[in-house]
């Protein structure tokens, strides 16, 4: 016996209800708010060039700073971005005077605190270099998500990298980046913001 036209409706109208129920709640749950986000950076403690523990981001309380990952092998990146950043904290003036820039070395294998100490002696002394065992390296990488890889060449090695500076406010929070494909003026403008804020 077929079923009259009433149960059909009734079926039909349940099923378009149970739709429209999985779909509110679906919406509902993609507005809420999902598990935090992993914190782009964060105190980490390394050994200085001077041959110190540091431990950046306590020692920064109250003071903006920022992060590089580099190594002092390499021929291109690393010395203009260093070079390039001497001159934008000269810009900055008096305000940047406290400013750190904390130079991760990526190459724990060849970087000795003596090597980075007498590499960063070109450049303005408030760039300061950072080593540590492999782990401690590759654990403050993963901690500011930063990527570098060992690739072989005919003479050894060197290292692909990132290359940004990245820019933590006076409370340790990540405030940006300093590209090096943006202009002298741009990096200046996002300095001084940061110092500022």
């Amino acid at each position: 016996m077929a079923p009259s036209s009433n149960v059909l409706r009734l079926i039909r109208w349940s099923a378009w209800g149970l739709v429209g129920l999985l779909a509110a709640v679906s919406l509902y749950l993609t507005l809420q708010p999902g598990p935090t986000q992993a914190v782009l950076g964060g105190p980490f403690t390394l050994t200085s060039m001077t041959g110190e523990r540091r431990n950046v981001g306590e020692a920064e309380k109250g003071r903006p700073y920022a992060v590089f990952f580099g190594f002092t092998h390499c021929p291109d990146i690393c010395p203009t971005a260093m070079y390039e950043t001497s001159q934008l904290l000269e810009k900055a003036g008096e305000a940047a005077k406290d400013f750190r820039v904390y130079f991760v070395s990526v190459d724990p294998e060849r970087d000795t605190a003596e090597q980075l100490k007498l590499y960063l002696s070109a450049f303005d002394p408030r760039l300061i270099g950072m080593t540590g065992t492999p782990e401690e390296i590759a654990a403050v990488a993963r901690q500011h998500r930063a990527f570098y890889r060992k690739v072989p060449t005919p003479s050894g090695y060197t290292m692909d990298h990132t290359a940004t500076i990245l820019l933590f406010d006076r409370k340790g929070a990540f405030f940006g980046t300093l590209d090096p494909k943006e202009s002298q003026d741009a990096q200046l403008a996002k300095l001084t913001r940061l110092l500022r804020s």
